[in-house]
């Protein structure tokens, strides 16, 4: 028994993680209509920001992490502004290829800097060990968890409370109706894009602590949080938790139990679980557990 409950909060952990990232998905997504790819180099930006930060200039973690959440989404609000902007009104498909270019050019930054080895980020838990009720469990989870549910809540209250989050919401809902009450698409769309890289800098500060440690290849890590965004809904906050969590816990769980009871699937089988749940969900529920059902005329 110990032995799973160290499983699931291993899971919820990494879930948390997929969770952050599929919410910076989903913020970009609802307010703007564009699927955004470049959000997994945003992740990778917020990690080796805090990483040069805490390295090269020897700034305290804390310090470090709230510069580079400050940096990675100044690099968001740019590439909204730059590229982004231009895109208004052009064919969707070309508007994805776009974020899809702006990650792989995102990706060889780091790697032309600081190369492709393991780098320690420099952070405060290291390989520690914390026990909860008998177990064993890393550090770096437990703060995972812990600034992950703060996100997620602070975004719900940014969404739910506040006045420029009603108006993002206005926007995506009827944005002609929310421009005829005072509400400037153009500052939604870059205010979209700067939260969605505050979220990516935590996102990856996350995934590189502890014992993970840091590469450029964080990026494709964090594009393992797509399955996440469409079982959970692609305009749905809270599909996004949901989901994120969901596949955390079962991908953590069949690398477990399938390398004791299943070893004929293989070793990474568990990177296949994630896409297996989801391609099985959409074949029931298309539009994710808690996404907007598309209504068209036949």
């Amino acid at each position: 028994m110990s032995e799973l409950i160290q499983l699931v909060i291993g899971g919820l952990s990494l879930g948390s993680m997929y969770a952050l990232i599929a919410l910076g998905f989903v913020v970009v997504y609802k307010s703007t209509g564009v699927l955004n790819f470049a959000q997994g180099g945003l992740v990778l930006c917020g990690a080796y920001f805090c990483y040069a930060l805490r390295n090269a200039l020897g700034l305290p973690f804390a310090l470090a992490v709230l510069l580079a959440v400050l940096g990675t989404a100044l690099v968001a609000v740019l590439i909204e502004r730059v590229v982004m902007r231009r895109m208004i009104g052009k064919p969707v498909f070309a508007v994805i290829m776009i974020t899809w270019g702006l990650l792989i050019i995102l990706e060889q930054v780091p790697a032309a800097v600081w190369g492709y080895d393991l780098l320690a980020l420099g952070d405060p838990w290291g390989m520690g060990m914390a026990g909860i009720g008998g177990v064993q469990v890393l550090e770096v989870d437990l703060w995972t968890l812990g600034v992950g549910a703060a996100v997620m809540l602070a975004v719900y209250l940014f969404f739910a409370r506040s006045r420029w989050g009603l108006a993002m919401r206005a926007s995506a809902l009827d944005q002609e109706a929310a421009m005829a009450q005072g509400v400037s698409p153009g500052l939604v769309f870059a205010l979209a894009w700067a939260i969605a890289g505050v979220i990516a800098a935590l996102a990856g500060v996350m995934l590189s602590g502890g014992v993970r440690g840091l590469s450029p290849e964080l990026s494709l890590i964090a594009l393992r949080a797509f399955p996440a965004i469409i079982l959970g809904g692609m305009d749905s906050p809270v599909g996004a938790v949901v989901g994120g969590l969901a596949i955390g816990v079962a991908e953590v769980l069949t690398a477990s139990y399938v390398a004791q009871h299943a070893p004929f699937l293989g070793q990474n089988f568990h990177l296949v679980m994630p896409y297996l749940l989801m391609t099985a969900f959409l074949l029931v529920r298309p539009y994710g557990m808690f996404g907007t059902k598309a209504v068209g005329r036949g």
